[in-house]
């Protein structure tokens, strides 16, 4: 398949931060391996002046999803923390739309729509496809998939710029994309 990214299409980079990487408070297992990619994505749609958006877990120290709270996680990305911040070589540009999600203590989100401005911004600039890649395939990613789906979106999931948690899990969530009606797409994929 060869696809050619045009002003109407919509790169998000999901939660591409310290915590989720080699080292953090919740690491996905060579996640560092997306941030290459996402680069090569980002100036791809630079160059096509199509939107770009990151979404980052944004919690509050008291969020549900943590163990202490009750959650099944241990504390992350706890807003104005280091392990919050992007991961230092990814290469977002000054007009990226940071989109935060999960910053109300009581709410969980796993998907970047999820209780955020996401659509709204994608549909006041006409964007028609979406194409989804970061951290972690098995449960952030996944879900953003499925969210774009379900808002009628065609969405490419970026196979090259995803990491998930385990190999296993990572399968469901392809499965899951795939069979849901997402597009798995890699760099090779892109006409330039």
């Amino acid at each position: 398949m060869r696809v050619k990214i045009t002003s109407k299409d919509g790169l998000i980079l999901v939660d591409i931060q310290k915590d989720f990487l080699p080292g953090g408070a919740l690491p996905v297992p060579e996640g560092n391996k997306v941030i290459e990619p996402a680069n090569r994505y980002i100036e791809i749609f630079t160059k096509a002046k199509a939107p770009i958006f990151a979404t980052r877990d944004w919690h509050p120290e008291n969020h549900i999803s943590f163990k202490e709270n009750g959650g099944i996680w241990p504390k992350h990305c706890v807003q104005n923390t280091e392990g919050a911040r992007f991961a230092d070589n990814l290469k977002l540009p000054p007009e990226v739309f940071i989109i935060n999600k999960g910053d109300r203590a009581e709410f969980d989100a796993y998907s970047g729509f999820q209780g955020t401005i996401l659509e709204n911004l994608l549909r006041e600039r006409g964007v028609k496809r979406i194409f989804v890649g970061g951290l972690a395939t098995d449960y952030c990613v996944l879900n953003t998939v499925l969210g774009g789906l379900n808002l009628g979106f065609q969405v490419f999931w970026l196979s090259d710029a995803s990491k998930g948690i385990t190999p296993e899990g990572e399968q469901r969530a392809r499965n899951l994309m795939l069979n849901g009606g997402a597009i798995e797409l890699t760099l090779s994929d892109l006409e330039f």
